[in-house]
């Protein structure tokens, strides 16, 4: 025999000494047996508290509850009891209490919905989400996992570019900048007070909070165009490095001295098919497996390229390059492939997009702008040492020939299979990583075109396919049609504008001030109400200032490269 018991619940939590209130309301579903729960909460009110009294605690709670729902109270006719729910954690000095206001006229409560219950609440956080169990360390790995991508093969040739001196010391510059980004983002993840309020749980989301609807619009086209570039890039890579395995084999084959010249639209029609079937993935509930094996073939092919390069250099026996880098035709060719190598760095460091996406998985306390910062200092330092590592000795292996791709440009033809690994890591890193960067353009504009036409079967509606041996199919016309004509439209570009060092570049230029270091540094202006002409405003607005320069010259230097190569 099944029932359903439908409750509307109030909870408020509050930490132990007691120095924050929270309250949520909640309407809760439950059938029997512990078999089905669904949950909707919102939060309706906030206080700090600094009494230490069990009887003061309670009195406070209870006056607040009644400042907070009179009115909905008197509209509903409810009337209201309650249970406090003690959590005892490892550490006896702390101990977290929920105490569970239950509204209803008239309402079934037996022993296992209340069981229910009770692990329910006890095991949410103070925003009614799932407990958050995010460590440091578990921080660390996402930032590096996230900065450590197909970035990392053109920092060699960047570096020759620079030359000995501007290079690692380029590499150190960003280092410091995306630190100085991070320390000042991770304090907006809580508005407006960064410990104890409310959470942001994206980059848009801390930007519509502390700057307004208009700035909000501007920060959603940069991002959403970030992401449109990045599976441009995405599609060029994979193509490069699909070429790259067949070319390997037949210099293999044939010698170093063949000719093995392929063309590589073959390879972005078929990154194009697969992922047009891939983007029909729901979401990125669906896919965590695919962010899972990404994540390993970046570390895999990232490490091949350095141990390369390190290898190439002992059989060397000496280290190539120069003070000033490449030498160019003229001057201002120079310049340009200098401004150019600025924008591939860029393109290789920041992570201010997802940082909030992170930071939204700590555990607190201790108070997650303080982890996010140990977290950010520890990955920064571990991926400017492994930039470092790879950049150098790649251009320490091959001087001026350094190629603008480290696993496709050639320089290492042998072993052979070694470099056929590292690009096929390439390539398997890759059709994940187009959908990560995809997904939350797709979730964007379906669900503005489900707002816009809410009536319209075309957008709303799923079709049922059953094939035999397999799951039914859900299919919706609307999804289908644009995300297929996403995919195609940037296979169309890489096609049109095959460049990786180039595309790289205007990526890196265009996230770089805007989205690393303007907003970021706007945000913390409004949180920490920082007047103008104020020293700290004043050195803010001087680093945001060099920052823009950087973006400017990264992204002239990057067209330029763009237009030289589809013109010559």
């Amino acid at each position: 025999m099944e029932t359903t018991v439908i409750l509307s619940l109030i909870v408020i939590r509050v930490d132990w000494p007691p120095t924050s209130l929270v309250m949520y309301g909640y309407t809760v579903k439950i059938r029997t047996k512990l078999v089905e729960l669904d949950v909707k909460g919102n939060e309706y009110g906030n206080m700090k508290m600094t009494a230490n009294c069990s009887a003061l605690l309670r009195a406070v709670m209870l006056s607040f509850l009644n400042v907070a729902f009179q009115k909905f109270l008197a509209a509903n006719k409810l009337e209201y009891s309650y249970k406090i729910i003690p959590n005892r954690e490892e550490s006896s000095h702390r101990v977290k209490h929920a105490m569970l206001f239950i509204f209803g006229s008239s309402f079934t409560y037996h022993l296992a919905s209340n069981n229910l219950l009770n692990w329910q609440m006890a095991a949410s956080d103070d925003d009614g989400h799932p407990l958050r169990t995010g460590t440091l360390w578990s921080c660390v790995a996402h930032i590096i996992t996230a900065v450590i991508s197909s970035g990392v093969l053109s920092l060699a040739w960047s570096a020759a570019q620079l030359g000995w001196i501007a290079g690692p010391v380029s590499f150190l510059c960003f280092a410091i900048v995306t630190y100085v980004s991070a320390f000042l983002l991770s304090n907006c993840y809580r508005s407006p007070d960064p410990v104890t309020g409310t959470r942001n749980y994206s980059y848009m989301h801390a930007v519509r909070v502390n700057l307004g609807k208009t700035q909000t619009w501007f920060c959603g086209l940069l991002q959403y165009l970030s992401l449109y570039g990045t599976g441009v890039a995405c599609v060029i890579t994979t193509s490069t490095s699909m070429r790259a395995i067949q070319r390997s084999n037949c210099y293999h084959r044939e010698g170093h001295k063949a000719s093995c010249e392929y063309g590589d639209t073959i390879y972005m029609l078929l990154f194009g098919a697969v992922q047009i079937v891939m983007s029909q993935i729901p979401d990125f509930h669906n896919m965590q497996w695919l962010s899972v094996i990404a994540a390993i073939m970046s570390f895999t092919y990232s490490f091949i390229g350095f141990g390369l390069g390190v290898a190439k250099v002992i059989e060397n026996g000496s280290i190539k390059g120069s003070i000033t880098g490449v030498s160019a035709s003229s001057t201002a060719n120079k310049l340009w492939l200098a401004f150019q190598a600025l924008g591939d760095i860029a393109f290789a460091y920041p992570y201010s997009i997802i940082l909030l996406e992170i930071q939204d998985t700590l555990k607190s306390p201790p108070p997650e702008n303080k982890t996010m910062k140990k977290a950010s200092m520890i990955s920064i330092f571990i991926t400017t040492f492994f930039y470092l590592c790879c950049g150098c000795f790649g251009y320490a292996a091959f001087g001026n020939d350094t190629p603008g791709n480290l696993l496709t440009g050639f320089g290492f033809f042998e072993p052979y299979w070694l470099v056929d690994l590292a690009n096929a890591c390439v390539v398997l890193h890759l059709v994940g990583g187009y959908q990560i960067y995809s997904q939350p353009v797709f979730a964007f504009i379906e669900s503005w075109f489900s707002r816009k036409f809410p009536s319209s079967g075309f957008v709303n509606n799923f079709h049922t396919f059953k094939l035999p041996l397999f799951p039914p199919l859900h299919i919706n016309l609307f999804r289908l049609c644009f995300r297929t004509a996403y995919v195609v439209s940037t296979t169309a570009l890489a096609m049109v504008f095959p460049y990786f060092n180039q595309v790289l570049g205007v990526l890196g230029a265009l996230n770089f001030w805007p989205l690393a270091i303007y907003f970021p540094v706007e945000m913390y202006f409004v949180q920490k109400k920082i007047g103008a002409w104020t020293r700290k405003w004043i050195v803010l607005r001087t680093f945001s200032f060099f920052c823009l320069l950087v973006t400017i010259v990264g992204l002239i230097g990057s067209i330029q490269g763009i237009i030289s190569a589809k013109l010559g």
